[in-house]
């Protein structure tokens, strides 16, 4: 496993992580959880990915109760999590950055995970609601307080990061230092335009999420939808929209002898594409099963192999011209 730096920050993460979006307690339980992660941990895994709004913050207390079983030592891991959404349906209690709903989120996160800080803590998404300087103190108070290590966003855009940087040098606060965008052969905004400069010129750190676009690229979708997969979820139609999606199962297709050529599958090698960016500090992955994680874990190896012209070759496929690329 090879580590690279969030950021500029001083911690350097796994080049490939573990995510419990969608699987911890809709698919795995806190036995499957503990199962997983182990077998991340023992392949150099180090980040751990989490959110209070997955399961509606049950997925925050299976990974709780599965690091309470595992015992490791804190400082061998790291754990993130996000705010946002929320997890009642009130005023002050969904889809807002608030200093009071942050604060209380944090908490209720920490609770839920059984642990005195986390290593990240992320704004799951803008506010445009709340001013910009609440949320960059709560954010501030929640790091002094020791509550976490270090804040981020997610899927904001480069001028509202920006704007959270302009705000925190101004009043000497602690600095968003990460995004985590989604990222995969599909969806490539996140790294577009200027995101790559403010990327380069700001030593933003990345942990990107979604780089199978939720097993679509995995190619298990390709003829049908496997009982007990993420596209058959209650509540995840999205996923059965994206995995039946013929344009997308074309593209796929067309990966396929890229894959067998290198001789790894088309997860190992949509999971390498990512890591050829510089600008990820890491590629969240996702999984239900040890193997999985196993098959993930293997990708850093793969992505020697592409070559220019071998991603090119990807490019192909994905990008109808590179004026496509650039709107």
């Amino acid at each position: 496993m090879e580590y690279r730096h969030l950021g500029r920050t001083g911690i350097r993460v796994s080049e490939l992580s573990l995510g419990s979006w969608i699987s911890f307690k809709n698919q795995v339980d806190v036995d499957g959880a503990a199962e997983i992660m182990a077998a991340a941990y023992d392949l150099g895994v180090n980040f751990f990915d989490n959110a209070e709004a997955y399961a509606r913050g049950e997925s925050e207390r299976v990974m709780g109760a599965a690091l309470k079983k595992l015992g490791w030592r804190r400082g061998s891991y790291l754990v993130t999590s996000k705010i946002y959404w929320g997890l009642h349906d009130n005023v002050n209690e969904k889809n807002t950055l608030n200093r009071k709903r942050l604060i209380e989120g944090i908490n209720g996160s920490l609770e839920r995970l059984q642990l005195d800080y986390v290593d990240v803590l992320f704004c799951h998404r803008p506010d445009k609601t709340t001013p910009i300087e609440e949320t960059v103190w709560a954010m501030h108070n929640i790091i002094e307080w020791g509550k976490a290590m270090y804040w981020g966003t997610s899927m904001w855009t480069a001028a509202e990061i920006m704007e959270a940087i302009a705000v925190a040098e101004k009043h000497h606060l602690h600095k968003p230092v990460t995004e985590q965008p989604v990222y995969n052969l599909f969806e490539r905004e996140r790294f577009a335009r200027g995101f790559t400069r403010f990327y380069k010129d700001h030593g933003y750190g990345t942990t990107t999420f979604s780089p199978l676009a939720s097993g679509v690229l995995s190619g298990k979708y390709l003829n049908a939808l496997p009982k007990g997969s993420r596209a058959t979820l209650k509540g995840f139609e999205w996923v059965q929209e994206n995995a039946t999606d013929e344009d997308k199962r074309a593209k796929v297709q067309a990966l396929m002898p890229i894959a067998k050529e290198l001789g790894c599958t088309l997860s190992q090698l949509s999971l390498a594409w990512c890591l050829k960016n510089p600008f990820v500090s890491t590629v969240i992955t996702g999984a239900t099963r040890v193997e999985q994680v196993q098959e993930n874990m293997k990708a850093g190896e793969i992505a020697s192999k592409l070559t220019d012209e071998v991603m090119e070759r990807i490019d192909k496929i994905f990008i109808v011209n590179e004026e496509e690329e650039e709107d």
